[in-house]
């Protein structure tokens, strides 16, 4: 087993200011997914870091307003042969000591290459049998981001222990020599809005993804495309809800899944969905 240690200092997009919550402006998890892939590629070329396992998003990486880069340090573990236990971590100076604290880990898994095709989805329902939500409220309403991260398009559907929607991947300026290797990060983001606002029928918080059992992505999202996004409501309880989410491109060939998506709330039971949604 080794592990090696890299400082990164992560570029400030300015679209980072639109993913907000409780008032601050949060790394969202996605874009932690992407810079711990990029760094495992780099670290270990043989590394297909389209296959991940055992995640968890344990603190929020906060983005002071003036802020122009993030000093953070991925830790890179080799626990066997093609399997890496990658963390994002964070340090901050305490008097005489230095804290260090971990935001996101996960571990990239060896495995056969990932299925190009899943097992045909129920069609979506009618909007007679379903609830439908627009966009535009989604976002004014439920999940109140910016505009960048208004990836969600058209109306929401939802059912009991469904929801089908579309979600659109900007394609936005980068420095950083493209997108890497799991593609555009909108398209998950706003499949867990999808889940987000599913769950608000659901439960007295607001559910925000805190880890998943596994993620694979059989073919990387792409800047300027539009897909389909299906959830489906595995399992609940008082205080977690957990999904599937399956992301489809226009042909309905198969993207990536992500495999027990875990939900809780994150703000101390301080920020509640509004009444309305509870009663649709």
């Amino acid at each position: 087993m080794s592990t090696s240690l890299l400082p990164i200092a992560l570029p400030v997009r300015p679209w980072f200011h639109d993913h907000r919550f409780n008032g601050r402006t949060i790394l969202p998890a996605v874009e932690s997914m992407c810079l711990l892939s990029r760094a495992a590629a780099e670290r270990f070329p043989a590394l297909d870091p389209k296959i991940m396992t055992n995640a968890g998003f344990t603190r929020f990486v906060e983005i002071a307003a003036d802020a122009v880069v993030l000093e953070v340090v991925v830790k890179l573990t080799a626990e066997d042969p093609g399997v890496v236990r990658a963390s994002l971590l964070s340090r901050s100076r305490l008097k005489a000591m230095t804290r260090v604290v971990s935001h996101c880990d996960l571990t990239f898994t060896a495995a056969p290459s990932p299925p190009a095709t899943v097992a045909r989805l129920p069609d979506p329902p009618s909007a007679i049998t379903a609830l439908e939500i627009p966009a535009e409220r989604i976002y004014r309403e439920l999940v109140p981001f910016g505009p960048a991260y208004h990836t969600l398009r058209g109306r929401l559907r939802l059912t009991a222990d469904l929801a089908w929607g579309r979600v659109r991947a900007p394609d936005l300026p980068r420095t950083d020599g493209g997108q890497g290797p799991l593609g555009n990060p909108f398209p998950l983001d706003g499949a867990m809005h999808a889940a987000c606002v599913h769950g608000q029928r659901l439960v007295d918080f607001i559910p925000f993804p805190v880890g998943f059992a596994a993620r694979t992505i059989a073919r990387p999202t792409e800047d300027g495309e539009t897909y389909d996004v299906r959830v489906r409501l595995r399992s609940r309880a008082d205080n977690e809800l957990v999904y599937d989410l399956v992301i489809l491109d226009g042909g309905g060939r198969l993207r990536e899944t992500v495999t027990a998506l875990r939900m809780r709330d994150v703000s101390g039971g301080r920020i509640r969905p509004p009444a309305w949604i509870k009663a649709c």
